[in-house]
């Protein structure tokens, strides 16, 4: 008897920000073809020299038809993950000087994003991602321009980079802009700060999912917390690893957040810096993670039903992961 398929499980991919979705193959051409040194995505011993090689992968994306090209190859790889809903985290801001502003670029996103999805079979959202090191006034900007997309291809506000030093709180205001629109609030938290960072982006920003959270496992009333107003982490093993958040995957989580009643999606953070890509990181949470079949079907359950997916999305993957885990193994 051989494992059920898991390319075969519907899933949504949930945290993965879109420039670290290209495909080496293409990074390699797109340097080669900008004239510009190729940027070095292994390597880095800490967070700050992470942050800084994936600021190195917009040098190739300097040229606006290359955007729409990394969304295609990203979506087509998702889809033959098994992938039928992803949230590309999205920062148009690094893009405005392609594209002419900071509004341009987030609509050639969408554009880009929609003719993607309608091809290769995927229904995708946009996660418009406030970096946290640029401060409160540069959020409240962003949040109203994802606003005004609402219902149009953006379905969440995010917020990346370093926690240490920039809280939650800072961010309140641009949070409820996008609350107010109808968007989820999707931040960075319990990574690199502890659980109060998590109880933190709850608090202050009414947070529907959390993106990584498994630091919330440090505080056991934190975890009946998420579990009872069902707030799905958006769980990253290999980056959590790779980050020193956990000292290896045999000490990850993920199974106890499970066990306490926590939503929890799988997901790939930064395929081109960490390695793995979704599918690979189902293979991780089931061979050496040791999760059963019954919880990744409950992790791609959540995945699916933790968004603003379209009902007719959630209904076909439900109806996937109900048939997948009822098949045996054969």
């Amino acid at each position: 008897m051989t494992a059920r398929e898991l390319a075969t499980l519907p899933k949504g991919h949930l945290h993965i920000h879109l420039e670290a979705a290209m495909r080496p193959t293409t990074l390699t051409r797109l340097a080669a073809e900008r004239g510009v040194a190729l940027p070095a995505t292994t390597g880095f011993t800490d967070f700050r020299a992470f942050a800084e090689m994936y600021q190195g992968l917009l040098a190739v994306l300097s040229a606006p038809e290359n955007l729409a090209l990394l969304i295609d190859e990203a979506v087509a790889d998702a889809a033959a993950d098994g992938v039928v809903y992803i949230e590309f985290g999205v920062s148009p801001q690094y893009h405005a000087a392609a594209f002419g502003s900071v509004a341009a670029a987030l609509d050639a996103h969408l554009a880009a994003a929609r003719a993607a999805g309608q091809a290769h079979g995927v229904e995708v959202g946009l996660m418009v991602t406030v970096d946290r090191t640029l401060g409160a006034e540069a959020a409240r900007e962003l949040a109203g321009l994802a606003a005004s997309r609402a219902g149009r291809g953006v379905v969440s506000l995010g917020l990346a980079n370093e926690e240490r030093g920039h809280p939650a709180a800072e961010f309140a205001e641009a949070f409820a802009i996008a609350k107010a629109a109808g968007l989820q609030s999707a931040p960075h938290a319990g990574e690199l700060a502890g659980a109060d960072s998590v109880r933190e982006a709850i608090e202050a920003l009414d947070a529907d999912r959390i993106l990584h959270g498994v630091r919330a496992i440090e505080d056991p009333e934190l975890l009946l917390l998420l579990a009872e107003r069902g707030i799905c982490l958006d769980v990253c093993p290999t980056s959590n690893v790779l980050l020193a958040v956990v000292p290896d995957l045999s000490a990850h989580p993920l199974p106890q957040l499970l066990a306490a009643g926590v939503r929890c999606s799988i997901n790939a953070d930064d395929p081109i810096l960490f390695g793995p890509g979704i599918l690979d990181e189902y293979v991780v949470a089931r061979e050496r993670i040791g999760l059963t079949d019954a919880q990744l079907a409950d992790c791609a359950r959540s995945s699916i039903e933790s968004t603003l997916a379209s009902a007719a999305t959630k209904e076909r993957a439900r109806a996937g992961i109900d048939a997948w885990l009822g098949k045996e193994g054969s």
